[in-house]
This record gives C-alpha cells, structure tokens and sequence, in this order.
C-alpha cells in the first residue's frame, strides 16, 4: 500500500487506497478531505492561518488558500464536491509566554481560519481532534477515509 508523508505546506491527492500521513502536527493543521463514493482523499499540512503581506509563494502553506487549492485537485481527479466531508487534527499551543498567550497561539488560529474555510466551501468536518499542548502525527486511510491519530502518552485514537 502506497504510503506517502505530507510535509509542512505540502499536499497530496489518492485514489482507491494508500495511507497520507502528517507527522509530528504541533501549532499546524493537517485537514484531510474525502469523497467516500469515489475513495478519493487529499491531505494538506498548512502552518499558517492567512498569507501575510500577499505571500502567494506556496498556497498549501496556508489554511485560507490550501484548502480551496486541495478541493480543486480533487476535484479534477473526479471527486464530487457534494460528497466531500473533511477531518482536521493538530492546532495545539506547543509555546506560551506568559501573559501573551492569546498573542502567539497560532494553533488556535489555525484550527479558526480552517473551520471557517471549509464552512464557507461547504464541506462539513465529520472527525477532529484539535488544540491542546501536545504534537500529533494523523494517518488518512484513503480505503474507507479512517483517520488515526496518535500522540506521545496519550495513545492512539481513530476519527
């Protein structure tokens, strides 16, 4: 079975089967978007809620842009648009400085910009398992769109 690791501000569309995996999410996002009656799945790994300052360099790095641009892919591999439905894991506060903790937790911003992105393309989010202090590393199952997520001491779970 194909096996391929998404990178930060990277992307990947399957078909049928094989495993898409993000390893170690920290403050980053991996959203997983799925159509099960093609058995068509992407993943993008974004670090960052929204482009700053028209970086447009790579827009899988971004939540605002990287989900859209995964939609499209999927869809020109014959996903039905009405059929996808989406599972999101990672966004955890892994730093905090005391008293600017509201400042610098990205990762909360990740998870907002995310689920407001999908909202507005009208793709419901079916699994997540978001936020916290601890990385995570999630495995799409592209067969049946299972998403395992594992977490150093906390064990494994599926959404």
């Amino acid at each position: 079975m194909e096996r391929v690791v998404v990178g930060i501000g990277e992307w990947s569309v399957l078909k049928l089967n094989g495993v898409l995996v993000c390893l170690g999410l920290g403050s980053c996002v991996g959203i997983a978007l799925y159509d099960s009656t093609k058995k068509i799945g992407g993943l993008v790994h974004i670090l960052l809620p929204i482009p700053q300052n028209n970086d447009n360099t790579n827009p899988t790095k971004f939540a605002s842009t990287g989900i859209p641009f995964l939609l499209e892919e999927m869809l020109r591999l014959g996903a039905g648009r009405q059929s996808i439905v989406a599972k999101i894991v990672g966004g955890s506060q892994m730093f905090s400085i005391k008293g600017r903790e509201d400042k610098i937790n990205i990762g909360a911003r990740n998870v907002e910009v995310t689920r407001d992105t999908l909202k507005k393309l009208g793709i419901p989010i079916v699994g997540e398992d978001v936020g916290g202090n601890f990385g995570r590393t999630m495995e799409f199952f592209v067969s049946n769109g299972t998403v395992k997520v594992k977490a150093i001491g906390r064990g494994e779970k599926e959404i």
